[in-house]
């Protein structure tokens, strides 16, 4: 009987070693027949598929500590904090930048995202052959995984450079399926790849407007159009940056900055995609993303790592709004109430990570904003600027200059205003996962880790080192990174 494979071998049986993940409650390497399909062809049955592509997000090696290590911690926003001799397994490495093959969160984010496109390939093998839903449905349900994976896919590629392209379930016994999976392709290629699912994705999502308010999480048209103006940028396609950057319509920026980071901000006009966490079970949140980043020590409640550094803390201007609404300071009071204590063993915490309503559970509110309609003003100015058009850039860089409660930038010429663009992303999307790379595509990692007292490596530290693991099955289809 021909079968079709719900779950399979992405990346070959390391990648799901101890996983169990509950996808569809079929196990990891369980296959269903083609009249078992039929339990799924309706529109619900449809919509599974894509929903459990979200739900990777909330996993803790997708989205929690391993994460926050390589796209945090490393950065100059943020040093390893919690006690002196607790490594958080390799964050003191992270940190220090002296991390090899072998680092734990550069093999568990290498991991949990091909698990999540093994995930997007899952359902877009199926959802075609799902005719008995609804046709409209399935061809957006297509454009969310494609989405999906052309986000993971740049994850991917900022981390390791060029990796294995996996675009489709690959046939177990397969040998050229074999080889796909274990043969880097060049950053360019993934790349163009990843450009590839987000034109399609862009064909087939609706405007976020067009959702009800139960499915305000999915991906939408706007979100596919920034994703994609954020690749441009990137590759340094500055001319493409502003044409996306253009068709992100429907939203805008909120008057309270703060807000953002609190419940009520969830889905408000400036998000345009993000994670959404709902709380304790049986509702989800994000595995530990809170509780690993809060204050730690007497009168905490939290692990205490991802703490701001005095270089972030120095970065604000005064009056900026921003500096109070992104760090939690020992002895000041939040906006709920709860006061800090001086007892807790770190100066500084992550306030975007903060939950009132379970401020100690492991499962929390926070969401994560990856995708917010500042961030499409600020590349938007970046490219502007790039292209000689500065005064052009400028009013942009000013709306969020404005927001946070500062003055008009003084910067004029092209060389000014770069720097000012630079500085701006850095103090208005700290702690949101950017600004490691930001510092690596623009070239400033050096300089600035040396301030912070960190020694960035040119021509090594601009990746993370590909898993040894992994290196070791792929025999002379694949080689390491510069420098591992």
């Amino acid at each position: 009987m021909k079968k079709i494979y719900i779950t399979t071998f992405v990346l070959s049986t390391f990648f799901f070693a101890g996983c169990a993940d509950d996808y569809l409650d079929v196990d990891q390497t369980e296959s269903i027949s083609t009249k078992d399909t039929e339990l799924y062809n309706n529109d619900a049955g449809a919509a599974q598929f894509v929903t459990a592509i979200y739900n990777k997000f909330l996993n803790w090696d997708m989205t929690s500590f391993g994460w926050i290590g390589l796209s945090s911690i490393t950065s100059d926003d943020a040093d390893k904090g919690s006690s002196p001799g607790d490594t958080g397994t390799d964050k003191d490495v992270l940190d220090a930048l002296t991390y090899n093959a072998s680092n734990p969160s550069a093999e568990s984010t290498f991991n949990a995202n091909y698990d999540g496109i093994n995930r997007c390939n899952q359902a877009l093998n199926i959802i075609p052959k799902l005719d008995k839903a609804d046709p409209n449905l399935r061809a957006r349900l297509i454009g969310e995984a494609k989405f999906l994976r052309a986000f993971m896919y740049f994850t991917l590629v900022k981390c390791y450079g060029g990796v294995p392209i996996v675009d489709h379930l690959p046939v177990p016994g397969s040998d050229s399926d074999r080889i796909m999976q274990l043969t880097r392709k060049t950053s360019a290629e993934v790349y163009a790849f990843i450009e590839s699912d987000l034109n399609d994705a862009i064909t087939a999502l609706p405007e976020k407007t067009a959702y009800s308010v139960n499915e305000r999480s999915r991906a939408s048209k706007g979100a596919a159009y920034a994703l994609l103006a954020k690749v441009s940028l990137y590759q340094k396609n500055w001319q493409k940056v502003i044409d996306n950057c253009n068709k992100v319509v429907g939203y805008s920026i909120v008057s309270d900055y703060a807000s953002m980071y609190r419940p009520a901000g969830k889905f408000d006009s400036e998000s345009i995609f993000e994670i959404y966490a709902q709380g304790a079970v049986p509702a989800k949140g994000i595995e530990g993303y809170s509780n690993t980043q809060g204050a730690r020590g007497t009168g905490g409640w939290g692990w205490g790592f991802n703490t701001p550094s005095q270089s972030l803390v120095n970065a604000y201007e005064a009056g900026d709004v921003r500096k109070n609404a992104t760090i939690i300071f020992r002895g000041s009071t939040l906006y709920d109430g709860r006061v800090v204590p001086n007892t807790v063993e770190n100066e500084r915490y992550n306030y975007k990570a903060y939950s009132s309503a379970y401020t100690d559970a492991w499962e929390t509110d926070v969401d994560i904003k990856y995708l917010r309609y500042a961030e499409v003003l600020l590349m938007k100015a970046e490219a502007l600027n790039e292209l000689g058009q500065t005064s052009e850039a400028i009013p942009l860089l000013n709306q969020i200059r404005n927001r946070a409660g500062l003055a008009n930038t003084t910067a004029a010429s092209q060389a000014d205003v770069r720097t000012a663009i630079w500085k701006e992303r850095r103090v208005e999307m700290a702690f949101e996962h950017d600004r490691f790379f930001d510092l690596v595509r623009t070239g400033q990692a050096k300089a600035a880790f040396a301030v912070d007292g960190k020694v960035f490596t040119e021509g090594k530290n601009e990746l993370f080192p590909i898993p040894a693991a992994f290196l070791k099955q792929t025999g002379n289809l694949s080689s390491q990174n510069p420098g591992y």
